[in-house]
């Protein structure tokens, strides 16, 4: 069996009838999600100088790491889901 663990906002990982899928919440929304990562692509490609760039890129990987830690702490937090892992030996 093929367990795989996601937060229940995410860009890539679906649902399949190939594993079984245990989500979890996260405290943001797939709106919130998907408007930081365009922010970030298209601050990226923008012109500017080399320090202008630098600085909104920096800017927005923040954010993006901010939601990628919010969500690994609200995993860890979700004792049920804990439970569960510990109990399957995941």
């Amino acid at each position: 069996e093929v367990v795989v663990v996601a937060p229940e906002v995410t860009m890539h990982i679906k649902p399949s009838k190939n594993f079984v899928m245990k989500m979890y919440s996260v405290p943001y929304t797939q709106e919130e999600m998907e408007k930081d990562f365009k922010a970030f692509f298209q601050v990226s490609f923008q012109e500017g100088s080399f320090f202008e760039r630098f600085f909104k890129v920096f800017e927005g990987m923040k954010r993006i790491s901010a939601l990628e830690v919010s969500s690994c702490k609200q995993l860890l937090q979700n004792k049920e889901l804990i439970r569960y892992l510990e109990e399957s030996k995941f």
